[in-house]
C-alpha cells in the first residue's frame, strides 16, 4: 500500500507541474486566427480608406471625438490629453491624427510600453537558445545570488511580474517610499538592475503578482550578461528595429549601460504599430519567424501568480500576463475582463500617462494611442468599445 501511495504521489506531482502550453500558464487563451497573405510595410504603411477594409469613417469620427476632445484645462493638465492615435486594419493604415505639436515623425516617450518591447528581446533570446524561461535568474546575473530565497527567482517570475521583490511602484501616490523613483532618479540610477536585485523579498517568488519596473530592469541587466556588452548594445536595433524598418527610435540606458526597459523607449506611433503587427502575426515578420512558436500564448496568458495573489479590486483593472496585458479575466479568482466591451482576445502594451497599444486579432486591428493623461479621464473600455463598433465587417 505504501508503494502505491508513493507512486500515486509521484504521478500527481508530475501532472500538476506539467506546462499547459509551450511556455506554461493556466488560463486557456484562444489561438490566434490565421492571417492569409499579410501585407507588410516596406518600410511604410499603405494608407487606405476605412471603408475599403470594412470600417466606418462615420464611426471613426466618434473615436476621434472621444480621444481628442479636450475635457479639461491645459494649465493644470486636466481631462483627456491625447497626443496621437494610429489605427491599422488588415495591415493597412486607416486612421491617423495628432495633437499638441506631435506629428507622424516625432518621437514620443512610451513609458511602460517599453516593457513589452523588452519582452520581445526575451522572445528572441529564447528562440536563439540563449536562455530558458525557467532558468533561475542568478544563473545569468550574479546579484540575484545574495541568498537562497533570491535564488528561487526565475526568468518566468520576472516576466510575469511575480518575482516577490519588495519594490514599491509609486510615482505621484507615494514618492517618499517609491523604489521606482529611487531606481530612475536617485540612489538606483547608476545601475538599476543591481539596485533592484538587492531589494528584500515581500513574498515567495511566483506566488504574487505585483507590477514592478524593477523586475523589468533586472531582466534588461540579465540580457546584458547573456549577450555581452557589444552584442547587447546592438540587440534591439539589429534584432528588432532594423528588420521592422524602424530607424527613428531612442532607447535610453542607465550609467552602467543597461537599457531602461521599464520606461525610456521613444518611438513614433506608426513605428510602435509595427511591434503590434509583429505580435498580430504570431511573431512572424515578412515570412521570417522572430519569436518562438508558442510565445504569443505565453504573451497572452495571465500570470500564474494570480492564483495565490491576495484578492483586491485592483486585480481586475488590467490582466497582467508576461510584460503585456490581456482581456481574458481570471475566472477562478473572480477577476473579470478589464475591457468588457472589447473583444475577449484583445491584448495590450500599456504605459504611464496614457500610452497604449492594442492588438485585436479577431478584428485584425492594431491601435496605438499616445497621451499625457494626468488623471483617469481616458477610459480604455470606452475607447475600445467605439473602435469595435466602427468595424462593419
Amino acid at each position: 500500500m505504501k508503494q502505491i501511495l508513493i507512486l500515486f504521489f509521484v504521478l500527481f506531482t508530475i501532472q500538476c507541474s506539467k506546462d499547459l502550453s509551450p511556455f506554461g500558464g493556466e488560463v486557456n487563451v484562444s489561438p490566434l486566427p490565421k492571417r492569409i497573405k499579410p501585407e507588410w510595410p516596406n518600410p511604410n504603411w499603405k494608407i487606405v480608406t476605412p471603408e475599403s477594409v470594412g470600417v466606418s469613417s462615420a464611426k471613426l469620427k466618434l473615436v476621434e471625438e472621444y480621444a481628442f476632445a479636450r475635457t479639461g484645462d491645459e494649465k493644470d493638465r486636466k481631462g483627456r490629453r491625447t497626443d496621437a492615435v494610429v489605427i491599422l486594419r488588415n495591415g493597412k493604415l486607416i486612421y491617423e491624427k495628432y495633437a499638441r505639436n506631435f506629428k507622424e515623425d516625432k518621437l514620443h516617450l512610451t513609458w511602460s510600453v517599453s516593457k513589452s518591447i523588452l519582452q520581445t528581446m526575451y522572445g528572441i533570446a529564447v528562440k536563439d537558445g540563449l536562455i530558458k524561461l525557467d532558468d533561475p535568474g542568478y544563473y545569468h546575473y550574479e546579484p540575484l545570488s545574495r541568498d537562497e530565497a533570491h535564488k528561487k527567482i526565475t526568468i518566468r517570475h520576472l516576466l510575469n511580474m511575480s518575482s516577490g521583490l519588495a519594490a514599491e511602484e509609486g510615482y505621484e501616490s507615494g514618492p517618499l517610499k517609491s523604489s521606482v523613483i529611487a531606481m530612475l532618479y536617485t540612489r538606483g540610477r547608476q545601475d538599476m538592475g543591481n539596485f533592484c536585485a538587492n531589494l528584500p523579498l515581500r513574498s515567495e517568488p511566483g506566488t504574487q503578482v505585483y507590477y514592478s519596473s524593477c523586475d523589468t530592469n533586472i531582466l534588461s541587466a540579465i540580457l546584458k550578461k547573456v549577450y555581452g556588452k557589444e552584442e547587447y548594445d546592438k540587440l534591439p536595433f539589429e534584432k528588432i528595429f532594423k528588420p521592422l524598418g524602424i530607424s527613428n527610435v531612442t532607447f535610453e540606458r542607465d550609467a552602467s549601460g543597461t537599457y531602461v526597459g521599464s520606461s525610456y523607449l521613444y518611438m513614433t506611433a506608426r513605428d510602435l504599430a509595427k511591434i503590434g503587427y509583429l505580435y498580430l502575426n504570431d511573431g512572424v515578420w515578412n515570412g521570417e519567424r522572430f519569436l518562438p512558436e508558442g510565445w504569443l500564448t505565453f504573451t497572452r496568458t495571465p500570470s500564474p501568480g494570480y492564483k495565490t495573489t491576495p484578492y483586491s479590486d485592483d486585480l481586475s483593472q488590467d490582466n497582467y500576463t508576461a510584460h503585456w496585458y490581456a482581456n481574458t479575466g481570471v475566472p477562478d479568482r473572480g477577476i473579470h475582463e478589464p475591457w468588457p466591451d472589447a473583444p475577449k482576445d484583445t491584448f495590450a502594451a500599456l504605459g504611464h500617462w496614457g500610452q497604449m497599444m492594442y492588438v485585436i486579432p479577431s478584428l485584425d486591428l492594431v491601435v496605438v494611442r499616445f497621451g499625457d493623461d494626468r488623471e483617469k479621464a481616458f477610459i480604455k473600455n470606452e475607447f475600445l468599445k467605439l473602435i469595435k463598433e466602427s468595424v462593419i465587417r
